[in-house]
């Protein structure tokens, strides 16, 4: 009975540290294309005429 908890549980911190770490991934991917594409719309700000 105790050795099925245990498995149980070893599954659980496993899938929440992997989904964890692709969250984190994601989010930094995330972060650097807001901060590339942030700086491509500053740049090109100076060639709009209205």
């Amino acid at each position: 009975m105790n050795e099925k908890a245990y498995k149980s549980m070893g599954f659980g911190a496993v899938a929440a540290l992997t989904s964890g770490i692709i969250v984190i991934c994601i989010g930094i991917a995330v972060g650097i294309l807001m901060i590339v594409s942030g700086a491509r719309l500053l740049h090109d700000k100076t060639g709009i005429l209205f």
